[in-house]
């Protein structure tokens, strides 16, 4: 990868996005985030749709280019470089609507997530290791992606970005459009890639319950900005998150529940 100016950032972030602008024409979707993502953690970003958490996953994966701010990766600063330049540093995209080659096979969608490598039995191993976690996917080998349910195509999507080894995964809405089983099951795999196999990652999710449970820290986006960051387990105990993402109502003194008119992050 090109080399770009040095940033000290975060000590043990593998990224760093400092006061990050990306703009939709004329719409400013990102207003000055900043976030870190520290090396072997699972970092959720919640928040409604039209929030900007897409976009910010775009930004950093090359697929949009910021107009103002810093995204820095391994103490470089990769705003605006090229998507091929990203993933050959390491940083894999999972998009939202898993987006699979449909006409490819599973095995050939999977090669396709190994096509920057060049070490062949490595990467067969790697094929066998995601087998491992997801053995319909085994089953269905030769079967054309596009006929594949939902939820196997949520697992080929995040196999796929696997056999590209990633030092960083960005895994955008994995939970949408699935059964409440298929969510658990994705997001036990999830977490036991994270332990099992080091992968950092940087999940972005509407899902707050299943994000929170398996994140280590978490942000609050809305309207393009950062409005809470804290560890996983105590946004959960939030009460803003808890009523306007877990839809916990709260009991009034007259003992009826309502809903609150206003966060306190206003």
């Amino acid at each position: 990868m090109t080399p770009r100016r040095e940033s000290p950032g975060v000590a043990d972030a593998v990224l760093s996005v400092r006061n990050l602008e990306t703009y939709y024409g004329p719409i400013m979707a990102i207003r000055g985030v900043s976030l870190d993502v520290r090396e072997g953690q699972i970092v959720t970003v919640l928040g409604a749709n039209g929030a900007g958490k897409t976009t910010l996953l775009k930004t950093i994966s090359g697929v949009m280019e910021p107009e103002k701010g810093e995204i820095l990766y391994g103490g470089r600063d990769i705003a605006g470089a090229e998507p091929d330049e990203v993933v050959r540093a390491g940083i894999v995209h999972v998009p939202e609507g898993r987006e699979v080659f449909p006409l490819l096979t599973v095995a050939e969608n999977l090669a396709m997530g190994a096509y920057t490598r060049r070490d062949p039995a490595g990467a067969r191993d790697d094929e066998e290791m995601v087998f491992s976690y997801f053995p319909i996917l085994k089953e269905r080998r030769r079967q054309a992606a596009g006929t594949l349910s939902g939820g196997q195509q949520q697992m080929l999507a995040i196999g796929r970005g696997l056999m590209a080894r990633p030092k960083l995964m960005l895994l955008d809405e994995p939970s949408l459009g699935l059964s409440p089983l298929l969510v658990s099951e994705i997001f036990d795999i999830v977490g036991r890639l994270n332990r099992e196999q080091k992968v950092t990652m940087m999940l972005v999710e509407q899902n707050a319950v299943v994000a929170l449970d398996v994140a280590h820290y978490g942000y609050v986006m809305e309207l393009g900005r950062i409005v809470m960051a804290d560890e996983a387990r105590l946004l959960l105990e939030s009460k803003d998150v808890q009523e306007f993402y877990l839809g916990v109502k709260e009991e009034t003194q007259r003992g009826q529940k309502r809903w609150k008119q206003k966060k306190t992050w206003r």
